[in-house]
């Protein structure tokens, strides 16, 4: 059961990754839809990782 929502998260992430790169390009209003909810989570995740102190390019040697 943990694989199958393991694959999930990766198609999902694929799915979005390939609607960002397809919005670059002009794509449908879905797909430039579909790019910006992309793009909104990835930043969600890497304001969370910021708070919980799990940024690792420091650049002090520590990472």
């Amino acid at each position: 059961m943990l694989v199958l929502v393991l694959i999930g998260v990766v198609v999902l992430a694929a799915a979005g990754c390939v609607c960002v790169v397809w919005a670059q390009r002009g794509g449908p209003r879905w797909v430039r839809a579909a790019a910006s909810v992309t793009l909104a989570a990835g930043e969600v995740v890497r304001r969370s990782n910021r708070r919980r102190g799990l940024n690792r390019t420091t650049g002090n040697g520590d990472g």
